[in-house]
């Protein structure tokens, strides 16, 4: 199945991973074709994929953010949890994944997927129903980090009882008062960090499968961060606990 991918960032990320089928190339015309816009043309002229000239109108009719480009590609490829677990021994590293259970706004999803890539995660799994997917919106909304990141969908129950067996500890990021403080919780190894729902957290069956929950201090008005945020934070700090590794 095919689909467009729009923005110029998330459209040179794709041309850049190499991991989809590429179809067609589409620039408005009059658009400057230089800098990373140029970068783009140039590379689909070297790679052999057609580059089309096109009203703007064309574009809008696939986003408004479209940012002067569209490319046409078949759609993300999900990986397998045995993949991501294999990238982890690739790399020499204990395995630090990213669960997200049923994450419904595709802004937060491709957060953060893009804090997931930029601190290292080796995957991220996304639940079998009831979830955002890995769109061309999502994508725009990661600048591109999808594109380098494998994700796989799984039940996530059963994930976390086969990464338990791994060896990985599994840590819910929770709100509620009963939940650790980053402070006395180790974030340095075989980590999987499991991010719930905007609206209610994670699933009943989800937060008893973790080893533990984990609550990040506010000292604010405001009761809670959104899944992005927190995410992030929790991403970053056990991030710092493995030393920053690359």
């Amino acid at each position: 199945m095919r689909e467009w991918l729009y923005g110029r960032n998330p459209v040179y990320e794709a041309l850049r991973a190499g991991r989809r089928q590429l179809h067609r190339l589409r620039v408005a015309r009059g658009a400057e074709e230089k800098g990373r816009l140029g970068e783009i043309i140039q590379f689909c002229e070297s790679a052999s994929i057609p580059v089309e000239r096109v009203a703007r109108q064309e574009l809008e009719a696939v986003s408004a953010a479209h940012q002067g480009v569209a490319l046409e590609a078949d759609s993300y490829s999900y990986v397998s949890l045995v993949a991501i677990l294999e990238r982890a021994a690739d790399r020499g590293e204990p395995p630090f994944i990213l669960l997200l259970d049923t994450l419904q706004d595709p802004q937060n999803l491709g957060a953060l997927i893009r804090t997931a890539e930029a601190v290292g995660v080796h995957g991220v799994l996304l639940p079998l129903r009831r979830t955002a997917t890995v769109t061309p919106a999502v994508v725009n909304a990661s600048s591109g980090a999808s594109e380098h990141l494998f994700i796989a969908q799984a039940n996530l129950a059963q994930a976390i009882t086969t990464l338990k067996k791994e060896g990985v500890w599994v840590i819910g990021l929770d709100a509620g008062r009963e939940s650790q403080l980053p402070g006395d919780v180790n974030l340095g190894g075989a980590l999987a960090l499991v991010v719930g729902s905007e609206g209610g957290g994670m699933r009943r069956l989800v937060r008893g499968s973790c080893d533990l929950l984990m609550r990040l201090p506010m000292s604010g008005q405001v009761e809670s961060l959104n899944a992005a945020a927190a995410g992030s934070i929790a991403l970053y700090l056990a991030w710092q606990a493995r030393g920053f590794n690359h």
